[in-house]
């Protein structure tokens, strides 16, 4: 008694080492401990033909089969613990098993015969017939064994039922009953033996103690749910962490488990700005001017501006839509085509020409007449005004004289015209004089009035409205 204490207290340990979970065919190893009751009586054994058998009180006889069954006077027990089993799971409901099994016989049937030493061993098949069905997990038994009667063995054989109740699918009680059939009555008689005590299943192994077991578990070392194989999903987000791109953030399966804080469409992890909704081609980040740089780069973020100058406007001072960096003239009004400066209208073109065919030198030679010098002044005030525009002045002279005469002086007298300019202000670089003679007349050289106006100096810009 003292040894089988010991076994059981050993099977103990090892069952709740393995806190493992799962059917049979995962957890083959089955310990079952408990109690056992022997009972002689309803067996259909008689012992009054022949000798009386040792160690059987003489005129000893047993009820027909079966009968009171249920007559718990009749029952033989020892201890709580009398009786231990183990076995292994084969396959499709069957397994096998050796049980040891102790007991004290006090009575067969109502006649006492002392207190006899009962010990057994047993060789056992059990079939579970309808283990699908869970907690409720009734099985047939066959086997044989043998059986010592105060120290006289006989072999046995017989079968049974029984049932186990499974509060886990580790841990259960069970309850049986077999009938044992002795192949000598003379020294054994038939009888049933019934059992009922606490079952164990174990032998998988879960390392994470995840309840899945390591053969089908995609991660064996890490806790993880059953939806995904045993894998963890740290986040809730209902993606596995092994696919899932940011595993420590709930997020959505269309980002691969990460995050849109904002809701633009842009997952946290590559959005530059997560709380700020903002179009996808500026990585999330709001754009409130719309001109194509994000408000977190933009220097006038609700003014539109080119990326060039930081999303700011480039400055324009005279408002004539060219920005100062692009306008030569950035502090008077222009037109495009003159590069932001202003081109000299028709009218103001008419009025340079009017002067300047009014400027008269002295016979032979590039001096101003008395009168002329206001009509020179006039002339400054007006290209002092264009002072970014490129002026011509022509010098033309009528026909009288030779062709070497002529240019010579056309060119002295536009050069006189030139210096007047420059010395009043006008940019020396932005002025030119060209005598071309008598090659360009206006009127006819024949009469005196076409003469005189052959004789003139032209001032033109080439930004002048024709």
């Amino acid at each position: 008694m003292k040894h089988l204490k010991r076994v059981l207290l050993i099977a103990l340990v090892v069952v709740f080492a393995n806190n493992v979970t799962a059917q049979d065919k995962d957890n083959r190893w089955i310990i079952e401990l408990g109690t056992n009751v022997v009972d002689f009586y309803p067996t259909g054994a008689d012992t009054d033909s022949g000798p009386t058998p040792t160690p059987y009180d003489d005129g000893m006889a047993t009820g027909g089969f079966g009968e009171e069954f249920f007559n718990t006077d009749h029952w033989n027990t020892a201890s709580a613990l009398s009786s231990l089993r183990v076995g292994y799971y084969v396959g499709s409901g069957f397994s096998v098993g050796l049980t040891g099994s102790f007991n004290r016989i006090s009575k067969i049937g109502d006649v006492a015969v002392g207190d006899l030493t009962y010990t057994a061993a047993d060789l056992d098949i059990k079939w579970n017939f309808i283990r699908e069905a869970g907690w409720f997990d009734p099985y047939l038994l066959a086997g044989g064994g043998y059986t010592w009667l105060e120290g006289e063995g006989n072999g046995t054989a017989g079968g049974g039922l029984g049932f186990n109740f499974w509060f886990s699918e580790m841990f259960g009680v069970n309850v049986q009953t077999k009938y044992k059939h002795s192949f000598d009555e003379d020294v054994l008689l038939p009888h049933f033996q019934h059992a009922a005590g606490l079952v164990f299943r174990f032998g998988a192994r879960d390392a994470d103690n995840d309840g899945i077991y390591d053969k089908y578990d995609a991660c064996p070392e890490v806790a993880g749910l059953e939806a995904f194989n045993g894998c963890p999903d740290t986040d809730g987000d209902g993606i596995q962490d092994s696919e899932d791109a940011c595993p420590m953030e709930a997020g959505l399966a269309e980002f691969n488990g990460c995050p849109d804080t904002d809701g633009d469409g842009v997952p946290d992890k590559d959005d530059a700005c997560p709380t700020e909704a903002g179009p996808v081609e500026l990585n999330g980040c709001p754009d409130r001017d719309g001109d194509g740089v994000a408000d977190k780069d933009d220097k006038c973020p609700d003014v539109a501006g080119p990326v060039e100058n930081n999303g700011c406007p480039w400055p324009d001072a005279d408002g004539d839509g060219i920005p100062d960096k692009d306008d030569e003239c950035p502090n008077i009004a222009g037109v495009a085509e003159n590069n932001g400066c202003p081109i000299v209208s028709a009218e103001v073109q008419k009025e340079i020409t009017d002067l300047a065919r009014a400027i008269y030198f002295v016979t032979g030679s590039s001096k101003f007449t008395d009168e002329t010098e206001i009509r020179m002044e006039q002339v400054s005030n007006i290209v002092n005004q264009y002072k970014n525009l490129r002026f011509d002045v022509e010098g033309h002279t009528d026909s009288t004289g030779s062709d070497k005469i002529n240019n010579k002086l056309s060119q002295e007298r536009a050069d006189a015209v030139r210096a007047y300019l420059v010395d009043k202000g006008f940019p020396a670089d932005m002025i030119t004089a060209k005598g071309f003679g008598s090659a360009n007349p206006i009127g006819d050289n024949k009469t005196r009035k076409g003469r005189q106006q052959n004789r003139r100096v032209e001032i033109f810009s080439e930004y002048a409205e024709r």
